[in-house]
Parts: structure tokens; C-alpha cells; sequence
């Protein structure tokens, strides 16, 4: 797996349109919390990628990555909202200044913006359940790189543990009847942040080139 601007601009452009067909879903989900606008907040973010999507620097995928950071942040709310951009602009910053990335680089972006979202402090409020789905799907594209898979399996296998993550975080709050995370929840409900982390990757998975 190695990546460039393309390849950044292609996982973009997915995550935005993912994002945006899900809204009234991840919105849904996250309605038995405080933070209950998490869907519609997250969507106003990447409406505004979407909108403007010719406009963002393109001097190397960490500065295009760091453009839209700063878009979404700009115009997310909520608690959960601003934790994507905080993602981005970490991950962007990893890779600013290279044309051309390996899957070491990937993974230590990936690793950036899990470091970025746990700086935020605010992980008690409903984010760090984000991480219950992204570190394993991060842990998988490791150890698919290092057993010399191909990009689409990858990806694959990230969806698949990402989703298995979430689904692991639903049956938790079930038993506990409440958010392991977070405040008061429905029992049995499934997180919005470990969802959304699901649904992108499958989404991104389902749209990968496999040449």
C-alpha cells in the first residue's frame, strides 16, 4: 500500500459522501446521549468539503489533508463533530511535505490521529467510543501490510474489525446499561462514533480500486 495526493483526495472524497448519506443515521443513533446532533453536526462539516471541493490546496496530501481539517472545524459543533477535524489535521500534518507515501506513513497518520482525538481531553463527553472502532481497524492494516496483502484487502479487513469493534461496544453497554464512555444511554444502543468509523471503512472498502 503506498498512497499520494489521489489516493488522499479519493479516501476524502468517500469519507465526505459517507458522511453526508448518513447524516440522518449517525444523528439517530446518537439522539439517546447529550450529544444527540453528532450526525447533522458531522454532515454541516463535510457539506462544506463537498461545496467547496476545487478549492483546497493541493501542494502534497498532508497540506490538502490539513485544508480540510481546518474546513470541517470550522464548521462542525457538538462534542463529537470537531473530534474529525482534530483527526485530520493530525494525520495531515504527519504526512505534509510527501508526494509519495508508503503504508508505514499510513499507518503512522492513522496512529497521529489517534493521538490528536486523545489530546482533545474530551473523550469522556462520547468521542473516545471513535477509538473502540479506529484503533483495531488501524491494528488490522498493520498487520495486513506486514503479511503483504494487497490495498482492497486491507481496507477490507479494517471495515470488517472496525465493524466487529462496534458491534463489541453495543453488547457492552447492553450488559452494563449504560455507555462504558459516556453518560446515560438506552440499553443496548450503538455508539454513533464506533459506528460512523464502521460505515466509513465499509463504505471506502465497496468503492477501493482493485488494481
Amino acid at each position: 500500500m503506498a498512497g499520494s495526493l489521489t489516493e488522499a483526495e479519493f479516501v476524502v472524497r468517500s469519507l465526505t459522501q459517507t458522511v453526508i448519506d448518513n447524516e440522518s443515521y449517525f444523528g439517530e443513533l446518537d439522539a439517546v446521549v447529550g450529544d444527540g446532533d453528532f450526525g447533522y453536526s458531522l454532515a454541516r462539516g463535510f457539506e462544506v468539503v463537498a461545496e467547496n471541493w476545487d478549492d483546497y490546496d493541493r501542494t502534497d496530501a498532508g497540506v490538502f489533508l490539513t485544508k480540510i481539517a481546518m474546513a470541517i472545524s470550522g464548521r462542525m459543533g457538538g462534542t463529537s463533530g470537531p473530534i474529525w477535524g482534530t483527526a485530520m489535521l493530525r494525520m495531515g500534518s504527519s504526512l505534509k511535505g510527501k508526494e509519495e507515501f508508503t503504508a508505514t506513513d499510513v499507518v503512522a497518520g492513522l496512529r497521529a490521529a489517534v493521538a490528536g482525538i486523545q489530546a482533545r481531553g474530551k473523550a469522556e463527553l462520547g468521542d473516545k467510543t471513535l477509538l473502540d472502532a479506529l484503533v483495531p481497524a488501524i491494528d488490522t492494516l498493520e498487520q495486513q501490510i506486514a503479511a503483504g496483502v494487497s490495498s482492497a484487502e486491507a481496507v477490507a479487513m479494517m471495515a470488517a474489525a472496525a465493524r466487529k469493534a462496534a458491534d463489541d461496544t453495543a453488547q457492552l453497554q447492553a450488559r452494563r446499561g449504560r455507555a462504558s464512555y459516556t453518560g446515560e444511554r438506552s440499553i443496548g444502543s450503538v455508539d454513533a462514533g464506533a459506528m460512523a468509523v464502521a460505515v466509513i471503512l465499509e463504505r471506502l472498502a465497496e468503492q477501493w480500486p482493485t488494481q
